[in-house]
């Protein structure tokens, strides 16, 4: 089976197996924690840096970090990139391959992300009554999608819905173009705001919150967690009811306490004792020169 074919095969087993459908998918953050329990951050990041499954043998642990960016179809394509390595257990170590060399391990990831977001069996549903594709048409797919229209033009390719040569034209086209020219703009400016903030994984947050509330965890830890002020996070909390649990001090009944004898026979007896000083009063002494 080729690496495309198994990409498409376990993309639509993901759909299938959490009752995903054919339809557009919302967060991807939220499903990719749901479906595998696996952290999932988007964090600050240098211009290069997309995203990275990484994994802890010790613990046995899986996480996944993303570039915060304006471009909110790449974060969500390389989102869908790295739940397919993860569900294919491949796992990335420190030396990235480059985009020339890629394995076939990377290229079965990009099958897998393209067809997670844009199934063929929704494409050609959504598309059923369409007689003519134009690019107003391809602006309406990558808008419910939230794909790239590189994406969308080879899914349209697949499903037979254009030719080679409006798929290669299609694919030089950019988000920003199609939104301007089409009027949703508006949409993808939010779009951006959303994919170019920070989040924390949800789970690691969760904890960080019950922590506060215990009493021992700081506001300014979970504001950290967030990337936002101690202040914002603070009304937040308080905003939703989340303070911490008061713990009032238990303090003993004197009626309980036990009973101590104490002997002050020995500092009757060193009070009584006479003074045995060797010096004259008004007299000190002094080391020899």
């Amino acid at each position: 089976m080729s690496a495309e074919a198994e990409g498409r095969a376990a993309a639509e087993r993901f759909r299938r197996e959490q009752h995903l459908g054919a339809q557009p998918l919302g967060d991807l953050v939220a499903i990719i924690e749901q479906a595998t329990g696996v952290d999932v951050a988007v964090l600050d990041a240098d211009q290069d840096q997309h995203g990275l499954t990484m994994r802890d043998p010790q613990r046995d642990a899986v996480f996944v970090g993303v570039a915060r960016t304006r471009k909110p179809m790449r974060q969500r394509s390389t989102l869908a990139h790295e739940l397919g390595h993860i569900l294919f257990g491949d796992m990335t170590d420190s030396a990235r391959i480059a985009w020339k060399d890629r394995s076939p391990a990377e290229i079965r990831a990009d099958a897998f992300a393209r067809h997670l977001l844009i199934p063929l069996e929704g494409l050609r549903g959504f598309l059923e009554e369409r007689r003519s594709l134009t690019q107003s048409v391809l602006s309406e797919v990558v808008q419910r999608f939230l794909v790239s229209p590189m994406i969308a033009a080879i899914a349209l390719h697949q499903a037979g819905c254009i030719d080679t040569s409006t798929k290669e034209e299609w694919k030089t086209l950019t988000t920003p173009q199609l939104a301007t020219r089409f009027g949703w703009s508006d949409q993808y400016r939010a779009l951006q705001d959303e994919s170019n903030r920070r989040r924390a994984p949800q789970r690691l947050l969760a904890r960080a919150i019950r922590g506060y509330v215990e009493g021992v965890l700081s506001a300014q830890a979970i504001a950290t967690l967030r990337g936002i002020t101690r202040q914002e996070a603070e009304a937040e909390l308080r905003e939703a009811g989340v303070v911490p649990a008061e713990r009032p001090v238990a303090w003993a009944d004197p009626a309980e306490l036990p009973d101590v004898g104490v002997d002050l026979a020995a500092l009757d007896e060193a009070l009584d004792a006479p003074d045995h000083d060797d010096n004259p009063p008004g007299m000190t002494t002094r080391g020899s020169g």
